[in-house]
């Protein structure tokens, strides 16, 4: 992927990296460490985020083969560059026992199959349906927001086995969510590293 890269992101990285070290993350915990924190300029996500490597460079690969990208709503997938994104929350329906964000992820489900790529930035209720599911996930990332089952959802993820970014507090949200995919889209695949 070409990307050209605005000398304001250059200085914010730069300013980034001299009030935290980041070195000692392997590569693509680091990428998604420091785009989390570029996002939310908040330097805490570095010992708040959780992943692992492993689970990240199987996301990478399946996401530059073209696995789809399933976002909870549309402000997630917003903030996506360059890929198009599935979120299909405007033709979700809430029922009795079933929010909107949860029906969304059971379309979502139906229209992708497994090998998809969840970015939940928004929605507990979203999050925790898609665990109810047998989805078969490349990678989720889990990074909803708020005060109401955000902790709990993010917990059960991590306890699903299922790889993962997530967090271990509330907070969250679309730009995050999107900032964590971003930075699996931005680096580089071994074949473009040889350019």
């Amino acid at each position: 992927m070409n990307r050209v890269v605005h000398p304001i992101e250059v200085e914010s990285y730069r300013r980034l990296r001299a009030r935290l070290d980041t070195s000692h993350f392997p590569t693509l915990t680091r990428a998604v460490v420091e785009r989390v924190i570029h996002s939310a300029a908040d330097l805490d996500y570095a010992t708040d985020l959780v992943m692992t490597e492993a689970d990240l460079e199987k996301a990478h690969a399946a996401l530059h083969a073209g696995a789809p990208v399933v976002v909870d709503v549309e402000m997630v997938g917003a903030g996506i560059t360059r890929r198009e994104t599935v979120c299909r929350l405007r033709d979700a329906v809430a029922g009795p026992g079933l929010t909107r964000s949860a029906h969304a992820i059971r379309l979502a489900h139906e229209q992708v199959g497994p090998g998809a790529l969840w970015v939940i930035g928004n929605a507990p209720t979203a999050l925790e349906e898609l665990l109810t599911l047998d989805a078969d996930p490349a990678l989720v990332i889990g990074l909803p927001v708020g005060f109401v089952g955000a902790v709990e959802s993010k917990a059960a993820l991590r306890e699903s086995g299922l790889p993962a970014v997530s967090n271990v507090s509330e907070k969250g949200g679309s730009a995050v969510a999107a900032a964590a995919l971003n930075a699996l889209l931005y680096h580089p695949t071994s074949a473009e590293e040889k350019l």
